[in-house]
């Protein structure tokens, strides 16, 4: 049995390390890349293609407002820009958003307030119902919380100066990034993402991801890759993997910004983590295998996309990995034949060492890289590690209901429209004041490293002292803040 236990924990370690080595080699990409920016020519007006905006809605009265006065604002001419708002909203925010459109209707804005028949297939059988009717060449697409530039089209469209360029995605920016430590560590790890990972791979010509808003698509690379599937939910990784495997080309634009807002309540955050987590999953189990057995692909593309594909697979490495570590402490002391076998797991260290390299190429490049900023990194990083180590419960449910294919609702992100830290989230209607029995797990957990770290005094090995303290931060954190702000909804 304790064989059994070293090999299931050795084989995760594995995973993980050889996860790290590909983030590794993204950020060694990226430093090499990401001083060179890319640039294409200015289309003057007359040569402008139609463009739609579409505009997926579903229950936003805090929002909807907000991002259509924004969209209004467009630098871009008019009798080529059309405004699709596909509405599937059931409360007063419908109303609202239909006010609004008409108002703008009013200013001569080409602008249309949609509503299904039929709410089937969320948002994307939302995007494909309006591509039956859509008049653009090209579509822009922005979740209710994108507040984007009015020079975005101008800054996109020209990079489409190419048949085979599909689509062109933009970095996401942070409208309340310093509200609070929870948004200043999703930042942290999206910034990542939008750097290093984007970029690194897009330079490589490795397959990125539409990451489902901020960006445009081709109307024909769309239709060429089949077109929205609503059987995923995460509909945008599903589509970008279609339509790469098809031979369109994707461009990444990091010095293109979005601003967007993000979850400012641990159970928003939750909502949204599930619903990539799972959607990663069920994308892999549909693409992975036409990834692998593609023949005009290079290796290396393959060997990223396995990994890009099975990220969310991490967080079951990471739960069980902290389930497995206390019992770990007592096999390492009552069966010391296997003494050679853990001085040997030290080699997997190096993947928090990579980690770490990783994030801080991403966050020294917006904060600098003096001494100040340096130490700030060290916090913010073992903080991000360990509320990560925290959801990995949460989110290793996600990612199975993935592999098995479990079909649940479209759960969507309650938005807040808060940007400065004296305004308030709490009554926010879209919030559900309840405690789950999830959360008293997570509770629980965070007693149970605590133990971890008794069981290191009792035996004295400290070997794994710093994966159960920050096992114990990251799960006291997540369920201290799920009960707070559920019971402050």
């Amino acid at each position: 049995m304790e064989l059994a236990v070293i090999i299931v924990y050795g084989a995760l370690l594995t995973f993980i390390l050889f996860y790290s080595f590909i983030q590794l080699h993204l950020t060694i990409i990226y430093r090499r890349n990401h001083k060179k920016t890319l640039s294409a020519k200015p289309i003057p007006d007359s040569e402008l293609p139609m463009v739609t905006v579409q505009l997926p809605l579903y229950n936003e009265m805090y929002v909807v407002e907000r991002l259509l006065d924004c969209i209004a604002q467009f630098d871009y001419p008019r009798e080529k820009l059309e405004i699709q708002v596909l509405d599937d909203s059931t409360d007063e925010s419908f109303e609202i958003g239909a006010a609004k459109v008409k108002e703008l209707q009013d200013q001569g804005l080409d602008i249309q307030h949609i509503k299904r028949p039929v709410r089937k297939g969320y948002k994307a059988g939302a995007l494909a119902y309006g591509m039956e009717f859509c008049k653009g060449e090209f579509i822009a697409i922005f979740d209710a919380d994108f507040l984007p530039n009015p020079d975005f089209l101008r800054k996109t469209i020209p990079f489409f100066n190419s048949d085979k360029v599909g689509v062109v995605q933009t970095k996401w920016e942070h409208l309340n990034e310093d509200y609070s430590l929870l948004t200043r560590l999703q930042a942290f790890g999206l910034d990542a993402h939008f750097s290093i990972e984007q970029k690194g791979r897009n330079a490589a010509k490795h397959f990125i991801n539409f990451n489902g808003t901020a960006g445009v698509w081709r109307k024909s690379c769309i239709e060429d890759a089949g077109g929205w599937h609503s059987d995923t939910i995460t509909e945008d990784l599903d589509l970008s993997y279609r339509a790469q495997l098809k031979g369109w080309e994707f461009t990444y634009l990091e010095n293109v910004g979005s601003p967007s807002e993000l979850p400012a309540a641990m159970n928003a955050l939750k909502n949204q983590q599930f619903r990539w987590t799972k959607g990663a999953a069920e994308c892999m189990r549909k693409n992975l295998w036409k990834v692998l057995k593609n023949r005009e692909l290079p290796m290396s593309t393959k060997i990223h996309a396995v990994f890009h594909l099975m990220n969310s697979f991490l967080f079951i490495c990471v739960f069980v990995l902290a389930v497995l570590s206390v019992p770990m402490l007592f096999i390492k002391k009552d069966f010391p034949e296997y003494e050679t076998i853990f001085k040997l797991a030290s080699v997997y260290m190096t993947s928090l060492l990579i980690l770490g390299f990783f994030y801080w190429t991403s966050y020294k490049n917006s904060k600098g890289e003096d001494a100040v900023s340096f130490f700030k990194f060290i916090r913010f990083f073992f903080l991000f590690i360990s509320i990560s180590m925290g959801l990995s419960l949460h989110n290793a449910i996600a990612v199975i209901e993935g592999y098995i294919g479990k079909k649940t609702p479209f759960v969507r992100t309650p938005k807040f429209n808060i940007k400065t830290a004296d305004q308030k989230w709490q009554k926010n209607i879209y919030l559900v004041s309840s405690l789950s029995w999830l959360t008293v797990i997570e509770a629980l957990l965070a007693v149970y490293f605590l133990g971890g770290l008794y069981c290191a005094y009792w035996l004295e090995d400290f070997g794994l002292f710093p994966f159960h303290f920050m096992l114990l931060t990251g799960f006291s954190y997540v369920s201290y803040y799920s009960i707070k702000h559920s019971v402050n909804a």
